[in-house]
């Protein structure tokens, strides 16, 4: 689920906002769903632009866009996204060169959040305001503000400003810059007509090119982002084509990457001097050498005592910390995601739902080393149909319906099964027995009027998300499909004690079940605690080396707080660490798992395994060796020995002291490819963390 950003939560909805902001325009048809799921009609008047936006092919929302008398541009933009999306109004006009000189927004965000915002461009000063952003500054010449809650159809105007401009450029407000770059120009036949539209690229806004399709007068045709796709009406029939153009583009931009950021020495290589840690025993020895030939580790052992092929090359760790490969086992990924990850030492994932289509051309991608990124282990994922479904296009209320799809997701060989919150809770035990007949394991979201325990005895093997755990004890008449199932958490969760018989009863069939939690604390970190004008906690240590326009995304705030109740959700966060520590004191086995941004959001899932109270070393296992039993990869994967595959990070510091180590990652190794961090930082707009290799 892209993503975005991705599925549940604050990185994931700043994505899934940007990714529909920067496309540009967006309409809609004459009717649209609203979260309660009843239709209602567009407010716009008549004369209207009307574009439609999809859900991985599924109608979600829509944009209407139209002009007053005056010459001001209006906007009305929504889209649902099982209950969460945002609803607004906005206004702006431009001045002679077409640059948007006034802005004004009302409505609520992706998180139902009010949001008001406003920009001035007077006499060379510029002024904005926005929940928890305010700002000013004197500028010389045309500038460009990106509002934080603007509407992707006010985005073309921007388009035709940098169209523009001298160089395709322009300053961005309040930092940044932003620069345009003709593609691709095509004809499209479809059964709204015939329509010439050419590709553009963005570039400035976030980690990677951005891709929008712009007809000859300028006006917005649509975007393919195979999470969230948006088209002029009538010509939903083009989104494939434009698809196909948009991947052929990208694809070059990544194979560029992968052909220059990758080192492969012919003869292998050599580490010395680093202090190895080991998963097994919980252990580190210093003054370790490791020795790689091909992809694989041919040899460990104390430096001075291990032969080292006489061509090989030699890497001094310089006592630095030497861990196998890290795992996030609940990723959305996305192309620009691969690089992310491996820069901060995750050579494998673990992706819980995504565009079927893509997703496999990507892995293939990886695999055959024409794009950069972990070894990828996918879930198919499936949802009931209804007003909350899930972004896919496997929406299944029927049992045989059920069955075949996952024997269709075995033969393209996904390993998991992935359920979520709408699915007919009679058809559970259908789907686990399918799914392990298949040979595949079974997670997923509770669904909605069923108990966690009610799940785990219909077969699951595995369970999304802490707040799934919490709403055990909440009883089954919630409807989870809805944001309720964060919302109550946030208010009665503080109420739960791990220590309390029928909590303690709970974990008892979760060992004995052996039944693996993927808890992402990560995300209601942000969800709970999260404030406007804030960055979310838990990606603060890193949010002044991203591109200005990708931190701004992130002071969007968590969930809205009624009045009185801040000290509740932050209590509501820290007792779900609390749990956390009694599962993994009692035996449960805990995969870490983020459902945010790449790469960065592991390190703080982990660093909050470690407040919760789990030593340091056993949150470096759960994220190696653990998370590579429960995939069965433990003969090749999570540990570093002879035979195995070389996926491996070296870090500045001792992560079994203080995982914040883990963000200065100095080399990674994956299958035997050495990857700089701070050179593939640099690739994508982001401030290493350490100074490139020499």
């Amino acid at each position: 689920m892209r993503q975005f950003t991705s599925s549940d939560f604050i990185v994931r909805a700043a994505r899934l906002l940007l990714a529909a902001n920067v496309a540009a325009l967006v309409g809609c048809g004459v009717q649209v769903e609203d979260e309660t799921g009843s239709a209602r009609e567009s407010i716009a008047p008549g004369d209207t632009l009307r574009y439609a936006v999809l859900m991985q092919g599924n109608a979600a929302g829509h944009e209407a866009i139209w002009t007053e008398a005056d010459g001001s541009h209006r906007f009305h933009f929504e889209f649902n996204d099982r209950g969460r999306g945002p609803d607004l109004d906005a206004a702006v006009t431009v001045d002679a060169s077409g640059t948007p000189v006034a802005v004004e927004i009302e409505g609520v965000n992706y998180l139902k959040v009010p949001v008001e915002e406003r920009y001035s461009l007077v006499e060379g000063h510029a002024e904005w305001s926005a929940p928890g952003e305010t700002g000013e500054a004197d500028v010389d010449g045309p500038a460009l503000y990106l509002a934080m809650n603007g509407t992707p159809g006010m985005n073309a105007l921007a388009f035709r400003a940098l169209l523009a401009a001298p160089g395709g450029s322009l300053p961005l407000l309040p930092a940044g810059e932003a620069r345009i770059v003709e593609a691709e120009r095509r004809v499209f036949e479809t059964g709204g007509g015939t329509l010439a539209a050419t590709l553009y690229e963005l570039h400035g806004i976030a980690f990677a090119p951005t891709y929008a399709w712009l007809g000859d007068d300028g006006r917005f045709v649509g975007t393919r982002t195979g999470w969230v796709d948006i088209v002029r009406e009538g010509f939903e029939d083009a989104l494939e084509e434009m698809a196909e153009i948009q991947q052929s583009r990208e694809s070059e931009w990544l194979a560029g990457l992968a052909a220059t950021l990758p080192e492969r020495p012919e003869s292998g290589f050599a580490i010395t001097g680093a202090t190895l840690f080991d998963p097994s025993s919980l252990t580190t020895r210093p003054g370790m050498t490791v020795v790689v030939e091909g992809d694989r580790i041919a040899a460990v052992g104390p430096d001075g005592e291990v032969d080292i092929p006489a061509d090989a090359r030699t890497i001094d760790a310089g006592g630095r910390t030497l861990l196998p490969g890290l795992h996030d086992m609940h990723v959305h990924l996305s192309p620009v995601d691969g690089i992310l990850h491996i820069a901060a030492g995750v050579t494998s994932v673990r992706d819980l739902a995504n565009n079927t289509d893509q997703l496999l051309n990507l892995r293939g991608r990886i695999e055959e080393g024409t794009a950069i990124g972990p070894r990828v282990t996918m879930a198919g994922f499936m949802d009931g149909p209804g007003p909350f479904a899930g972004p896919t296009k496997v929406l299944v209320d029927e049992e045989e319906e059920a069955r075949d799809w996952i024997r269709k997701y075995a033969d393209m060989g996904y390993e998991q099964i992935k359920i979520y919150s709408s699915i007919d809770p009679e058809l559970v035990p259908a789907i686990a027995d399918e799914t392990h007949k298949q040979g595949l394991r079974l997670s997923g979201h509770i669904p909605a009027h069923m108990t966690a325990e009610g799940a785990v005895r219909a077969g699951f093997d595995e369970i999304q998300h802490a707040n799934m755990l919490f709403l055990n004890f909440l009883g089954d008449t919630l409807d989870t499909r809805t944001p309720v199932r964060f919302t109550e958490v946030a208010r009665k969760g503080a109420e739960l004690d791990p220590a309390a018989d029928s909590v303690q009863r709970f974990i008892d069939l979760l060992v004995e079940r052996d039944i693996v939690v993927d808890p992402t604390v990560m995300i209601f970190e942000g969800m709970f605690t999260g404030r406007p004008g804030q960055v979310t906690p838990g990606l603060a240590a890193v949010a002044e080396r991203l591109p200005p326009t990708v931190r701004r995304g992130l002071t969007a705030g968590g969930l809205p707080v009624p009045e009185g109740m801040e000290a509740r959700y932050r209590a509501s966060h820290r007792r779900m660490l609390d749990l956390v520590a009694e599962l993994h004191r009692r035996g449960v086995r805990i995969v870490p798992g983020t459902d945010a941004m790449a790469g960065f959001a592991l390190h703080r899932e982990l660093e909050l395994y470690a407040e919760a109270g789990i030593p340091p070393a056993e949150v470096l296992r759960i994220a190696t060796l653990g998370s590579a039993e429960v995939l069965g990869r433990q003969e090749e994967l999570g540990t570093i020995e002879v035979g195995k595959l070389a996926d491996l990070v070296l870090v500045d510091g001792d992560p079994t002291s203080s995982l914040a180590a883990l963000r200065r990652t100095w080399l990674v190794v994956k299958g035997g490819a050495l990857y700089d961090p701070a050179r593939l930082y640099e690739a994508i707009g982001v401030a290493p963390g350490l100074q490139a290799r020499e």
